[in-house]
């Protein structure tokens, strides 16, 4: 499927995707033609019905998963084969995804975390960066010296999620931290960060999240499903610190504020304070009988 592999990869950039959705729709595409083993343009639409069915029932793919599926197959039957869209819809419905809540950690674990024995310094920063200025695993891993303005107090984040830069906030402790880093390791590559096997490139994501599992395991702290989740707990502790939910939304990086307001139902202070109804009621307490 060469040429109608060149014609997906020319649809995708002329509209701007991301190189992780590149790469997603052509992964999908690849194995709906294996599966059939044909070229996908010989595909019926019953039987791209049928493929979803199987992603479920056989392969277990969550909900995430068989929404981007269904994203790459319509694509790709709209843009590069023009089929009918209303088929397409058809054949290709959207799963409804599970509403899943961050999971967060306090600060006294993001403390234990983070100095924890068995981390070393160059981690340590990886760490504190990813917390300290919320952000995606991705872009800490891009982090180059220039994004690090001091004096401003900002890092700049270029081309992250969507390819938007954006500003994040640059504490005075982690500055500090970050040039007790550059004093010992001095990387020389362009990255903040580099990778200890090819010095001339940037860490791995991958590399990344072992780093982050290895520390929840020193720490004998729950994972809370991955490092995104010093993300969302950096989201949370400024929202319970009284920061305002634009200003957050910003910092983030998110397009819609209804992305960020997620947070409002994990802010500890109102779980806290919320009584419920129950406390309302005029109870009389309940006396057991004598034996």
């Amino acid at each position: 499927m060469s040429i109608l592999r060149q014609k997906l990869i020319d649809e995708i950039e002329v509209r701007g995707l991301s190189r992780n959705t590149k790469e997603s729709y052509i992964g999908f595409i690849s194995r709906l033609s294996r599966h059939y083993r044909r070229s996908p343009d010989r595909i019926r639409d019953e039987e791209l019905r049928a493929y979803l069915l199987h992603l479920l029932r056989e392969k277990k793919n969550g909900p995430g998963t068989l929404c981007i599926a269904v994203s790459a197959l319509r694509f790709f039957y709209r843009h590069v084969l023009q089929r009918s869209t209303e088929a397409i819809e058809t054949a290709l419905p959207r799963m409804k995804k599970p509403v899943v809540r961050p999971r967060v950690f306090s600060p006294d674990q993001i403390a234990r975390l983070l100095q924890v024995d068995g981390l070393n310094l160059k981690h340590r920063t990886l760490l504190m960066t990813t917390y300290a200025a919320g952000l995606r695993v991705s872009e800490v891993c891009h982090l180059r010296p220039e994004d690090i303005l001091s004096e401003r107090g900002q890092i700049r984040i270029d081309q992250g999620k969507g390819r938007k830069d954006r500003y994040t906030v640059l504490s005075p402790r982690l500055l500090e931290q970050l040039r007790a880093y550059w004093r010992v390791y001095r990387p020389q590559s362009g990255w903040m960060f580099p990778s200890a096997y090819w010095p001339d490139r940037h860490l791995s994501t991958h590399a990344v999240m072992l780093v982050f599992k290895q520390a929840t395991k020193l720490a004998r702290l729950p994972s809370n499903g991955g490092i995104h989740s010093l993300r969302h707990s950096f989201a949370t502790h400024l929202l319970e610190a009284g920061v305002p939910l634009p200003v957050i939304q910003r910092l983030l990086g998110h397009s819609n504020l209804a992305t960020t307001s997620r947070y409002l139902h994990i802010r500890r202070e109102i779980l806290v304070e919320l009584k419920g109804p129950l406390e309302a009621l005029d109870l009389k307490p309940l006396m057991q009988p004598s034996a």
